[in-house]
This record gives structure tokens, sequence and C-alpha cells, in this order.
């Protein structure tokens, strides 16, 4: 199995999932570029949100897996 076919098979695999990081990593980075822009806030404060973006991502996927198994319980 070829490099391509491989790529091919894993996107196939993760499309949907692959769908959801890649539209909250947009909608993270552009809401922060945006209230940066707005408030002119120091450079580094803007990498900082910008790095907890990541923190963001997995609490939010976590919290949402949780509720999930919540539910499934009661």
């Amino acid at each position: 199995m070829g490099v391509l076919e491989t790529i091919g098979k894993h996107v196939q695999e993760h499309r949907s999932g692959m769908l959801v990081d890649l539209a909250f990593a947009v909608i993270w980075v552009t809401a922060v570029t945006l209230l940066f822009d707005l408030l002119a806030g120091p450079q580094w404060a803007y990498y900082l949100t910008m790095g907890a973006g990541v923190l963001a991502y997995y609490g939010f996927f976590w919290s949402l897996a949780a509720a999930r198994s919540e539910g499934e319980t009661d």
C-alpha cells in the first residue's frame, strides 16, 4: 500500500472527526484574532490565547464525552 493510499484510507475513516477539528481550529483562530484586533491587546497575550486553544479543544471534547457517557447511564 502506497503513501497516498494510506492517507486516503485514514481520511475516509476519520472524515467527520477531521472536519470537526478543522472547524474548531478555524473558529478559535478567527475569534481570537478578531478579539485582539478589536482590543489591540499585547502580542504575548495573543500568542498565549492561541496556545490556550489547545487546552480549550481538549477540555471541550473531554466534557462533551463526559456528558454523553453520563447521558447513557441515565
